[in-house]
């Protein structure tokens, strides 16, 4: 596996660390319980770093090094994945090559192909974020490279086999061009021993709304804050972003803050900075239901831990929510920034003990049926032996 800026060895709830690094960790280690030998590339940010780590799960990260050996932002890193390929094709002219490349997000994607110029490997290829969507939803805030969505598509054009984690991502890229024989739907999966229903004797006179995510601006806690004011008895929690005492320096954390005092409602919004992922399974369980108001979200990992903690789900129905949030059954889809409905949404199943149970009960029971990681990995598997069943047939770019 490639993962350029997303290490599976990263803290997550940073800038440019989240879900990408929790779903390549994941399946690395299921592919690993699967009988594969999985390695994993990710660029190295630090000098302290060793250039390899044999983790307990079964998989190994190597530390390519490509650019300069610190923390840089994703969208700086472009033109350091032909290095990072040169890098690899030596490496495999000296111990020989794997079967199969999974690229996850695009530049690996451009690494992979830079590599198999002189390793004829199968590619597959998992976007995890489009810039299509990116550049429609941000606008002139988007700071990806400006080729991005010329060179997505000409990598999707190139690999073997696309891994889309929604049916929204398929039609997305329809647009590219990408024909679809070549996309297989497989989503991101979840622990289902970690995150599992856990006994709460929490006690309070206030019902609790949990909202999980790096501390960015398209997560919409925003909307959240604005919501406050009309749930009188409810405290929202915000899990994620910088250490608890450094969230004073965070621009969207204070600016959070600023917003909840301006309604009034600062004692009724917390703010957790980030949590290790043993606490996690426990805030999930200590809530009465999650939100999630992105702008946008290519799939979204947080909904399924919490329907795996049994717990339902309001989110906005915008990406991989559609797919996982089932409406009515194991929580409410709402349109994105609408505040009605999104009020409404929230209202009704705090109000209603029974109903938020049942559709907590059913949560569990899609995630157990759907999602877990053993599951997700066999699928995966079967994408990889097609990628190289049909490899002679595609030419890479």
């Amino acid at each position: 596996m490639i993962s350029e800026h997303a290490s599976p060895l990263a803290a997550i709830g940073g800038v440019d660390a989240g879900g990408q690094n929790i779903h390549v960790a994941r399946l690395a280690a299921a592919l690993a319980g699967r009988g594969h030998a999985v390695d994993v590339y990710t660029r190295r940010d630090s000098r302290r770093v060793p250039e390899r780590v044999t983790v307990a799960d079964g998989y190994t990260v190597y530390h390519v090094p490509a650019g300069p050996a610190k923390a840089m932002a994703k969208d700086e890193l472009l033109p350091h994945m032909e290095s990072f390929g040169r890098w690899l094709a030596d490496r495999w002219c000296a111990v020989g090559t794997p079967n199969v490349l999974h690229a996850h997000f695009w530049m690996s994607g451009l690494a992979a192909l830079a590599a198999t110029r002189r390793h004829p490997i199968p590619v597959v290829m998992t976007y995890h974020a489009l810039g299509s969507v990116k550049r429609r939803m941000q606008g002139a805030a988007d700071t990806s490279p400006p080729d991005r969505i010329d060179l997505e598509r000409m990598v999707g054009r190139a690999a073997h086999r696309i891994v889309a984690q929604c049916s929204d991502e398929v039609r997305e890229l329809g647009g590219y061009g990408i024909p679809r024989e070549r996309i297989s739907v497989v989503p991101s999966g979840v622990d289902t021993h970690t995150f599992r229903p856990l006994s709460n004797s929490r006690r309070s006179a206030l019902k609790r709304i949990l909202t999980v995510g790096r501390m960015v601006e398209r997560k919409g806690f925003a909307d959240l804050v604005r919501a406050v004011p009309d749930l009188p008895d409810v405290r929202l929690v915000v899990a994620g972003g910088p250490a608890r005492e450094k969230l004073a320096d965070d621009p969207v954390a204070s600016g959070l803050m600023r917003l909840a005092k301006e309604l009034g409602v600062a004692g009724r919004v917390r703010l957790l900075g980030s949590v290790s992922p043993a606490q996690m399974p426990h805030w999930y369980c200590a809530t009465e239901l999650l939100a999630c108001t992105p702008a946008y979200e290519p799939f979204g990992i947080t909904p399924l831990e919490a329907m795996a903690c049994g717990k339902p789900v309001v989110a906005y129905k915008v990406g991989g929510l559609q797919d996982t949030v089932v409406h009515g059954q194991t929580g409410a889809l709402v349109p994105p920034g609408d505040h009605t409905a999104l009020v409404a949404s929230l209202r009704a199943l705090l109000d209603d003990d029974e109903a938020r149970a049942a559709q907590g009960r059913a949560a569990r029971a899609r995630v157990e049926a759907h999602y877990p990681w053993p599951t997700i990995a066999a699928r995966v598997e079967q994408v990889y032996a097609d990628a190289i069943r049909t490899a002679p047939t595609l030419a890479l770019a």
